[in-house]
Formats: C-alpha cells, structure tokens, sequence
C-alpha cells in the first residue's frame, strides 16, 4: 500500500486534478465577490460580518493553494490548507442538508441555479478528500518547484 501511495506519477496526477479544481473554483468567485456572498450567506454559518470578508478572501486562498499545489511551492501548506477547507465545506453542507436548505454549493458557479445536488456536493467533497489523504501521507517530492 505504501508504494502505492508514494507513488511519483499518481501523486502528480493527484497534485494535478486537486490543484486545477481549487483553482478553478476560485475562478467565479474572484470575478464576482458578491454572488460568492450571496452563496456564503445561503448557508446561514457565519455572522453577516465576516461574509463579505470571506467572500474576498478565500477565493485568493483556494487559488494559491491550487498553484502551490501544482508546483509544488509551500506543498504541505497547501496540502493542509485545502484539506481543512475541504472539510469545512463538507461541514457546512452536511449543516444545511440536515437543517433542510436546499442549496447550491456555490462551489463553481456562484449563486447561480444548479443541477447539482447537495448530495452530489457532498459525495465530490468525499472524493476530494480521499485524494487529499494521499497527497498528506504521500511521501514523493518528485517534479516539486521547491523542496520542503
């Protein structure tokens, strides 16, 4: 298993496809600051005044996370990061699911109609984690702008 897990070329791939998701859900939500508010408050989580900062904010986080994790710049970091976000964000839905808020995630398209699920939100959140478990554990530094 261990091999399997340290493996250079499938930690790349995953460094790939988990990098190019937070960087592309950052996308919208840098365009339009206040849609992503619009989808944070929907949640009814956070107190009105830490919305609009955390609307600004985290799409910078989720794209330099993103970055880092592709190159391989500030890796643990960014491997910390996006898993914490990721599990705040399952969090979240798993909340709005069980208070009955039939939402869009406003993970991709912010506060626009959606035919994706909270159920889908959750199970794509469950994948990204478990791709998130290998890049934490993995030990391949190979291809990586920086090292450690």
């Amino acid at each position: 298993m261990r091999r399997l897990v340290d493996n250079d070329y499938l930690t790349m791939v995953v460094r790939l496809a988990v990098g190019v998701t937070f960087i592309y859900a950052s996308y919208y939500k840098i365009l339009d600051p206040a849609g992503f508010a619009k989808s944070i408050w929907y949640y009814h989580l956070l107190p009105g005044g830490l919305i609009n900062i955390t609307a600004v904010i985290l799409p910078w986080v989720e794209l330099i996370c993103g970055l880092g994790l592709i190159f391989g710049v500030l890796y643990r970091g960014a491997a910390v990061l996006t898993t914490t976000m990721t599990v705040i964000f399952t969090v979240a839905l798993v909340s709005a699911l069980a208070r009955g808020i039939d939402i869009d995630c406003g993970c991709f398209k912010v506060a626009r109609s959606s035919s994706e699920t909270v159920l889908d939100s959750l199970l794509f959140d469950i994948v990204l984690l478990i791709l998130l478990w290998q890049l934490l554990v993995s030990r391949s530094r190979r291809w990586m702008l920086s090292r450690w």
